[in-house]
């Protein structure tokens, strides 16, 4: 019992983290109310700054993305208990975006500025938007499973895991990735948008749209009506029909 008790522990110790780390990403990518931003003035070489960013950038993708692949997750689950196996993945993710906030580097410069009160206004309620549909979209789908909660709490009650079925809940019929369409609005909708900004901004969406292909070629093999579904449902942009 001791064990279960300390297993779903460290599943809301995990989850706590990465809702912690969630919030001061709001403030990290749009400069509001944390000690570090995104902006700020070059303070030492650019290239080194370009360099030390791209590497923080890579290793969460490296991290984010090998981890959440299925031969991985069967060679961990070896030795660390199945139903931990999610808790552990939010938890290293989280770490990887908080070597992300303390490391990062501002590189001065501005590739546009929106000085226009009502333009101003437009973009941060698109930014605030962006936020709002990824952690609706995770409600959607289930968020407590998503980050683990959901498996830590079967640990502790010694249940068996039952993944979730497949079904298309909210804007999910709409577009197949609406969670990637928030983060992709959190990233761009700014009024002033950096140099450092817009490096984050571009690296993190080519390596979403990079991490679609392989996310869906996982749910294609767990979900085989998911094919169907790809084929008969844009990935991010809504289609617009007369009907």
């Amino acid at each position: 019992m001791l064990t279960r008790i300390l297993g779903f522990s460290y599943g809301v110790v995990s989850y706590i983290i990465f809702f912690a780390t969630f919030l001061y990403a709001i403030g990290f990518i749009g400069g509001l109310y944390v000690p570090t931003t995104l902006d700020g003035p070059l303070s030492g070489s650019l290239m080194k700054a370009v360099f030390i960013n791209i590497g923080l950038l890579g290793l969460f993708a490296i991290q984010h993305s090998v981890m959440a692949r299925p031969a991985f997750k069967r060679a961990w689950t070896k030795v660390l208990p199945k139903l931990l196996e999610r808790s552990t993945y939010v938890l290293f993710s989280s770490i990887a975006l908080i070597l992300l906030f303390i490391f990062w580097q501002p590189m001065g410069g501005i590739v546009w500025d929106i000085e226009n009160t009502t333009g101003r206004i437009l973009l941060y309620t698109l930014f605030a938007l962006g936020w709002g549909l990824i952690l609706a979209a995770t409600f959607a789908i289930n968020h407590f499973d998503l980050f683990g909660l959901r498996q830590s709490w079967l640990y502790l009650r010694s249940l068996e895991y039952t993944p979730l079925e497949f079904n298309l809940p909210l804007m999910y019929k709409i577009v197949r990735h609406p969670l990637y369409v928030g983060w992709f609005i959190a990233f761009w909708a700014t009024p002033t948008m950096s140099v450092a900004h817009f490096l984050f901004a571009t690296v993190a969406s080519a390596y979403i749209l990079i991490a679609i292909g392989w996310e869906e070629k996982d749910l294609c093999d767990i979900h085989p009506e998911y094919e169907q579904y790809r084929q008969q449902t844009p990935m991010l942009i809504p289609k617009i029909s007369r009907k």
